[in-house]
Protein backbone atom coordinates (compact mmCIF):
# COMPACT_ATOMS: atom_id res chain seq x y z
CA UNK A 1 0.00 0.00 0.00
CA UNK A 2 1.27 3.44 -0.64
CA UNK A 3 3.06 4.66 2.50
CA UNK A 4 3.22 8.59 1.53
CA UNK A 5 -0.30 9.61 1.30
CA UNK A 6 0.66 12.80 3.21
CA UNK A 7 3.62 13.71 2.11
CA UNK A 8 5.21 15.28 -1.31
CA UNK A 9 7.60 12.95 -3.45
CA UNK A 10 11.42 12.78 -2.31
CA UNK A 11 13.55 14.52 -4.46
CA UNK A 12 15.24 10.85 -5.61
CA UNK A 13 11.76 9.28 -6.26
CA UNK A 14 10.70 13.17 -8.57
CA UNK A 15 14.16 12.07 -11.09
CA UNK A 16 13.10 8.20 -10.81
CA UNK A 17 9.75 9.37 -12.12
CA UNK A 18 11.06 11.74 -14.55
CA UNK A 19 13.53 8.96 -15.88
CA UNK A 20 10.97 6.73 -16.54
CA UNK A 21 8.30 9.29 -18.23
CA UNK A 22 11.56 10.59 -20.44
CA UNK A 23 11.92 6.99 -21.78
CA UNK A 24 8.60 6.11 -22.43
CA UNK A 25 7.98 9.41 -24.07
CA UNK A 26 10.73 9.12 -26.36
CA UNK A 27 10.10 5.09 -26.92
CA UNK A 28 7.02 6.12 -29.36
CA UNK A 29 9.48 7.20 -32.14
CA UNK A 30 11.66 4.20 -31.03
CA UNK A 31 8.42 1.75 -31.69
CA UNK A 32 7.07 3.79 -34.87
CA UNK A 33 11.20 2.90 -35.91
CA UNK A 34 11.00 -0.65 -35.30
CA UNK A 35 7.32 -1.03 -37.07
CA UNK A 36 9.05 -0.41 -40.20
CA UNK A 37 10.31 -3.64 -40.08
CA UNK A 38 8.65 -5.69 -37.96
CA UNK A 39 5.13 -6.50 -37.74
CA UNK A 40 3.13 -4.86 -34.54
CA UNK A 41 2.28 -8.63 -32.81
CA UNK A 42 5.55 -9.96 -33.49
CA UNK A 43 6.99 -6.60 -32.26
CA UNK A 44 5.26 -7.10 -28.87
CA UNK A 45 5.30 -10.26 -28.56
CA UNK A 46 9.63 -10.08 -28.80
CA UNK A 47 9.39 -7.22 -26.42
CA UNK A 48 7.76 -9.10 -23.49
CA UNK A 49 9.67 -12.33 -24.45
CA UNK A 50 13.14 -10.65 -24.23
CA UNK A 51 11.71 -9.41 -20.86
CA UNK A 52 11.31 -12.91 -19.96
CA UNK A 53 14.18 -14.72 -20.69
CA UNK A 54 16.60 -15.14 -18.91
CA UNK A 55 15.42 -13.02 -16.51
CA UNK A 56 12.52 -15.35 -15.34
CA UNK A 57 15.76 -17.80 -14.14
CA UNK A 58 17.26 -15.30 -12.17
CA UNK A 59 14.45 -13.88 -10.36
CA UNK A 60 12.31 -15.18 -7.85
CA UNK A 61 8.75 -15.18 -8.06
CA UNK A 62 7.38 -12.63 -5.84
CA UNK A 63 4.99 -13.99 -2.41
CA UNK A 64 1.26 -12.33 -4.37
CA UNK A 65 -1.29 -14.64 -5.93
CA UNK A 66 -1.16 -15.88 -9.24
CA UNK A 67 -4.28 -14.18 -10.56
CA UNK A 68 -2.77 -11.13 -9.56
CA UNK A 69 0.31 -11.53 -11.66
CA UNK A 70 -1.67 -13.36 -14.35
CA UNK A 71 -3.85 -10.22 -14.43
CA UNK A 72 -0.65 -7.27 -14.49
CA UNK A 73 0.63 -9.52 -17.49
CA UNK A 74 -2.37 -9.97 -19.48
CA UNK A 75 -3.60 -5.76 -19.22
CA UNK A 76 0.18 -4.66 -19.55
CA UNK A 77 1.80 -6.84 -22.22
CA UNK A 78 -1.38 -8.39 -24.18
CA UNK A 79 -3.90 -5.37 -23.68
CA UNK A 80 -1.94 -2.38 -23.48
CA UNK A 81 0.99 -2.62 -25.87
CA UNK A 82 -1.13 -4.79 -28.25
CA UNK A 83 -3.33 -2.63 -29.37
CA UNK A 84 -0.63 0.45 -29.12
CA UNK A 85 1.44 -1.01 -31.31
CA UNK A 86 -1.53 -2.12 -33.77
CA UNK A 87 -2.98 1.46 -33.59
CA UNK A 88 0.29 3.23 -33.98
CA UNK A 89 1.14 0.50 -37.39
CA UNK A 90 -0.08 3.57 -39.48
CA UNK A 91 -3.87 4.08 -37.42
CA UNK A 92 -2.14 6.94 -35.04
CA UNK A 93 1.24 9.56 -35.54
CA UNK A 94 3.85 8.96 -32.59
CA UNK A 95 2.98 12.25 -31.03
CA UNK A 96 -0.75 11.78 -30.81
CA UNK A 97 -0.13 8.35 -29.62
CA UNK A 98 1.66 9.90 -26.88
CA UNK A 99 -1.01 12.34 -26.07
CA UNK A 100 -4.10 9.86 -26.43
CA UNK A 101 -2.91 7.17 -24.41
CA UNK A 102 -2.55 10.10 -21.57
CA UNK A 103 -6.07 9.04 -20.72
CA UNK A 104 -4.68 6.40 -18.62
CA UNK A 105 -4.41 8.92 -15.82
CA UNK A 106 -8.58 9.71 -15.48
CA UNK A 107 -8.85 5.71 -16.05
CA UNK A 108 -5.97 5.12 -13.06
CA UNK A 109 -8.05 7.95 -10.98
CA UNK A 110 -11.78 6.19 -12.02
CA UNK A 111 -11.28 3.31 -11.20
CA UNK A 112 -9.84 3.88 -7.82
CA UNK A 113 -12.61 5.56 -6.74
CA UNK A 114 -14.71 2.88 -8.27
CA UNK A 115 -12.78 0.85 -6.01
CA UNK A 116 -13.39 3.13 -2.81
CA UNK A 117 -16.68 3.77 -3.35
CA UNK A 118 -15.56 7.66 -3.38
CA UNK A 119 -17.99 10.42 -5.06
CA UNK A 120 -17.20 11.89 -8.11
CA UNK A 121 -16.73 15.72 -8.31
CA UNK A 122 -17.05 18.80 -10.35
CA UNK A 123 -14.00 19.42 -10.90
CA UNK A 124 -13.32 15.99 -12.02
CA UNK A 125 -16.46 15.96 -14.29
CA UNK A 126 -14.80 19.43 -15.82
CA UNK A 127 -11.52 18.17 -16.44
CA UNK A 128 -12.94 14.91 -18.73
CA UNK A 129 -15.06 17.88 -20.35
CA UNK A 130 -11.86 19.36 -21.28
CA UNK A 131 -10.49 16.16 -21.78
CA UNK A 132 -12.88 14.75 -24.12
CA UNK A 133 -13.08 18.05 -26.17
CA UNK A 134 -9.08 17.45 -26.67
CA UNK A 135 -10.03 14.18 -28.43
CA UNK A 136 -12.58 15.36 -30.17
CA UNK A 137 -10.58 17.38 -32.02
CA UNK A 138 -8.48 15.23 -33.22
CA UNK A 139 -11.35 12.86 -34.29
CA UNK A 140 -12.70 16.33 -36.20
CA UNK A 141 -8.86 15.90 -37.86
CA UNK A 142 -9.36 12.42 -38.15
CA UNK A 143 -6.95 11.48 -41.20
CA UNK A 144 -3.53 9.80 -41.40
CA UNK A 145 -2.38 11.57 -38.50
CA UNK A 146 -4.86 9.70 -36.04
CA UNK A 147 -7.76 7.12 -37.74
CA UNK A 148 -11.32 6.41 -36.07
CA UNK A 149 -10.23 3.29 -35.32
CA UNK A 150 -6.91 4.49 -33.72
CA UNK A 151 -7.85 6.73 -31.81
CA UNK A 152 -10.07 3.76 -30.16
CA UNK A 153 -7.03 1.82 -29.59
CA UNK A 154 -5.14 4.02 -28.18
CA UNK A 155 -7.96 4.87 -25.47
CA UNK A 156 -8.69 1.13 -24.95
CA UNK A 157 -4.80 0.77 -24.12
CA UNK A 158 -5.05 3.68 -21.57
CA UNK A 159 -7.96 1.48 -19.84
CA UNK A 160 -5.53 -1.32 -19.71
CA UNK A 161 -2.47 0.29 -18.44
CA UNK A 162 -4.99 2.22 -16.03
CA UNK A 163 -6.69 -1.43 -14.74
CA UNK A 164 -2.73 -2.73 -14.58
CA UNK A 165 -1.53 0.22 -12.41
CA UNK A 166 -4.70 -0.52 -9.90
CA UNK A 167 -3.61 -4.21 -9.64
CA UNK A 168 -0.08 -3.79 -9.14
CA UNK A 169 -0.77 -0.89 -6.34
CA UNK A 170 -3.30 -3.35 -4.67
CA UNK A 171 -1.46 -6.40 -4.73
CA UNK A 172 1.20 -4.58 -2.19
CA UNK A 173 3.66 -5.90 -3.92
CA UNK A 174 7.54 -4.62 -3.26
CA UNK A 175 9.60 -6.66 -5.17
CA UNK A 176 8.27 -5.14 -8.68
CA UNK A 177 11.04 -6.48 -10.75
CA UNK A 178 10.31 -10.03 -10.03
CA UNK A 179 6.41 -8.92 -10.40
CA UNK A 180 7.58 -7.96 -13.45
CA UNK A 181 9.13 -10.51 -15.47
CA UNK A 182 6.74 -13.17 -14.15
CA UNK A 183 3.58 -11.20 -15.67
CA UNK A 184 5.29 -11.44 -18.93
CA UNK A 185 4.34 -15.15 -18.41
CA UNK A 186 1.03 -14.31 -19.35
CA UNK A 187 1.74 -11.48 -21.65
CA UNK A 188 3.65 -14.03 -24.00
CA UNK A 189 1.52 -16.84 -24.88
CA UNK A 190 -1.70 -14.94 -25.87
CA UNK A 191 0.77 -12.16 -28.07
CA UNK A 192 2.56 -14.91 -29.81
CA UNK A 193 -0.45 -16.45 -30.30
CA UNK A 194 -2.10 -13.71 -31.98
CA UNK A 195 0.54 -12.33 -34.01
CA UNK A 196 0.64 -16.19 -35.44
CA UNK A 197 -3.13 -15.58 -36.23
CA UNK A 198 -3.30 -12.68 -37.55
CA UNK A 199 0.30 -11.88 -39.07
CA UNK A 200 1.01 -15.51 -39.87
CA UNK A 201 3.77 -17.52 -39.90
CA UNK A 202 5.64 -16.29 -43.07
CA UNK A 203 5.09 -13.04 -42.57
CA UNK A 204 7.12 -13.26 -39.22
CA UNK A 205 9.80 -15.68 -40.66
CA UNK A 206 10.55 -13.22 -43.36
CA UNK A 207 10.53 -10.05 -41.11
CA UNK A 208 12.41 -12.04 -38.45
CA UNK A 209 15.14 -12.86 -41.30
CA UNK A 210 15.30 -9.49 -42.59
CA UNK A 211 15.08 -7.37 -39.17
CA UNK A 212 18.22 -4.73 -39.56
CA UNK A 213 20.75 -4.48 -36.31
CA UNK A 214 18.54 -1.14 -35.67
CA UNK A 215 15.34 -3.33 -35.17
CA UNK A 216 16.62 -5.57 -32.97
CA UNK A 217 18.36 -2.39 -31.13
CA UNK A 218 14.61 -0.94 -30.61
CA UNK A 219 13.20 -4.56 -29.38
CA UNK A 220 15.98 -4.59 -26.69
CA UNK A 221 15.00 -1.19 -25.75
CA UNK A 222 11.21 -2.32 -25.20
CA UNK A 223 12.16 -5.16 -22.88
CA UNK A 224 15.21 -3.45 -21.11
CA UNK A 225 13.88 0.21 -20.92
CA UNK A 226 10.67 0.58 -20.99
CA UNK A 227 9.34 -2.63 -19.31
CA UNK A 228 11.91 -3.93 -17.09
CA UNK A 229 13.16 -0.24 -15.95
CA UNK A 230 10.22 1.34 -16.92
CA UNK A 231 7.46 -0.86 -16.00
CA UNK A 232 9.27 -1.51 -12.56
CA UNK A 233 10.32 1.77 -11.15
CA UNK A 234 6.27 3.23 -12.05
CA UNK A 235 4.58 0.26 -10.17
CA UNK A 236 7.55 0.93 -7.39
CA UNK A 237 6.46 4.68 -7.06
CA UNK A 238 3.18 3.48 -7.20
CA UNK A 239 3.54 0.47 -4.21
CA UNK A 240 4.96 4.12 -2.35
CA UNK A 241 2.84 6.81 -2.70
CA UNK A 242 -0.79 7.74 -3.51
CA UNK A 243 -1.96 6.95 -7.74
CA UNK A 244 -2.82 11.04 -7.37
CA UNK A 245 0.69 12.04 -6.54
CA UNK A 246 2.31 9.75 -9.41
CA UNK A 247 -0.23 9.71 -12.36
CA UNK A 248 0.40 13.37 -12.35
CA UNK A 249 4.10 12.87 -13.60
CA UNK A 250 2.83 10.71 -16.79
CA UNK A 251 1.52 14.08 -18.34
CA UNK A 252 5.19 14.63 -19.21
CA UNK A 253 5.14 11.41 -21.99
CA UNK A 254 3.13 13.46 -24.56
CA UNK A 255 5.93 16.56 -24.06
CA UNK A 256 8.54 13.87 -25.23
CA UNK A 257 6.51 11.69 -27.39
CA UNK A 258 5.63 15.04 -29.42
CA UNK A 259 8.75 16.69 -29.36
CA UNK A 260 10.97 13.81 -30.21
CA UNK A 261 8.40 13.01 -32.97
CA UNK A 262 8.50 16.32 -34.45
CA UNK A 263 12.32 16.14 -34.09
CA UNK A 264 13.25 12.83 -35.04
CA UNK A 265 10.57 12.03 -37.75
CA UNK A 266 9.48 15.32 -39.03
CA UNK A 267 5.80 14.71 -37.20
CA UNK A 268 3.76 18.18 -37.68
CA UNK A 269 2.58 20.23 -35.44
CA UNK A 270 -0.03 21.94 -36.87
CA UNK A 271 -2.60 24.39 -34.62
CA UNK A 272 -5.44 21.77 -33.95
CA UNK A 273 -2.94 19.24 -32.84
CA UNK A 274 -1.77 21.95 -30.47
CA UNK A 275 -5.05 23.01 -29.34
CA UNK A 276 -6.12 19.21 -28.98
CA UNK A 277 -2.97 18.93 -26.62
CA UNK A 278 -3.74 21.67 -24.47
CA UNK A 279 -7.46 20.30 -24.48
CA UNK A 280 -6.30 16.95 -23.06
CA UNK A 281 -3.13 17.90 -20.68
CA UNK A 282 -5.08 20.68 -19.19
CA UNK A 283 -8.17 18.30 -18.48
CA UNK A 284 -5.39 15.86 -16.96
CA UNK A 285 -3.72 18.37 -15.00
CA UNK A 286 -7.18 20.41 -13.45
CA UNK A 287 -7.92 15.99 -12.58
CA UNK A 288 -4.44 15.26 -10.66
CA UNK A 289 -3.63 18.49 -9.43
CA UNK A 290 -6.93 20.05 -7.93
CA UNK A 291 -7.05 17.80 -4.85
CA UNK A 292 -3.80 18.53 -3.89
CA UNK A 293 -3.79 21.96 -4.80
CA UNK A 294 -3.26 23.01 -1.38
CA UNK A 295 0.13 21.22 -1.44
CA UNK A 296 1.05 23.60 -4.36
CA UNK A 297 2.74 26.60 -2.86
CA UNK A 298 2.22 30.06 -4.68
CA UNK A 299 -0.69 29.10 -6.49
CA UNK A 300 -3.71 31.32 -6.08
CA UNK A 301 -6.30 28.98 -5.22
CA UNK A 302 -3.81 26.48 -2.86
CA UNK A 303 -6.22 26.24 0.67
CA UNK A 304 -5.89 29.56 2.47
CA UNK A 305 -4.29 31.57 -0.28
CA UNK A 306 -5.27 35.41 -0.69
CA UNK A 307 -7.54 36.51 -3.30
Amino acid sequence: MATTASHGLPPGHILLALAVVAIWGTNFVVIRIALDELPPLTLATLRFAFALVPAVFFVRRPRVPWASIAAYGLLIGFGQFALLLLAMNGRISPGLASLVVQSQVFFTIGIAMWRSGEQVRGFQIGALLLAVAGIGVILAHADRNATPLGLAMVLAAALSWAAGNIVARETGVRAMFGYVVWSNLFAVPPLALCALLVEGPGTIAAALAHASPGAWVAVVWQAAGNTLFGLVMWGWLLARHPAATITPMALLIPVFGIGTSALMLGETLPAWKLAAGALVLGGLAINVLWPVRHRLPGLPWRRGAAT
